[in-house]
């Protein structure tokens, strides 16, 4: 992805300045990722069955949930979107931004293990990793160039201070 550069037109960089993307990519896939997940297994079982399996399935839902309800909540204080395809009002870096670039993605990855460990829908585990994959290239390579667009160097350091997931 291209960097701007200061004082130069880059008409690449003038594409992310008013939305990252059109379609918002990630509770599409989300949503799409769990009812694949759930037909597969019900044409071709992938039984996910181990000592503790549903507990931890709790576990990593009631994280899940609150990671994205923080991040939901963190961002709406700072006045800015929380949909991942409209443009950002301001850099968010604080509450669980400060661990991760992107911990609503990864709230999502750890859901979708979390119901597949509870259900026992072993397909899910697999499918979460998916859903990573497709999340970055449609969703969070164009939410940086936007940021990059939006907020030049100040994004590019939080880029170099905090990680991506986790």
């Amino acid at each position: 992805m291209p960097i701007p550069i200061p004082g130069k037109v880059n008409s690449a960089m003038n594409a992310y300045r008013s939305r990252p993307n059109t379609l918002p990519w990630p509770p599409i896939l989300l949503v799409s990722i769990l009812v694949c997940g759930i037909a597969l297994n019900s044409f071709t079982p992938l039984t996910l069955v181990f000592p503790g399996g549903r507990i931890l399935g709790i576990v990593l839902i009631a994280t899940a949930l609150s990671i994205d309800l923080w991040a939901m909540a963190t961002l709406r204080r700072a006045h800015t979107t929380i949909m991942p395809h409209r443009g950002s009002s301001h850099l968010v870096t604080e509450g669980p931004f400060k661990l991760s670039r992107n911990p609503i993605y990864l709230g999502n990855m750890m859901l979708l293990v979390g119901i597949g460990l509870f259900f026992q829908i072993g397909w899910l585990l697999p499918l979460a990793v998916l859903d990573g994959v497709l999340t970055y290239y449609l969703a969070i390579r164009r939410e940086e160039g936007h940021l990059i667009a939006m907020f030049g160097y100040k994004y590019e350091s939080y880029m170099k201070a905090v990680r991506r997931w986790i």
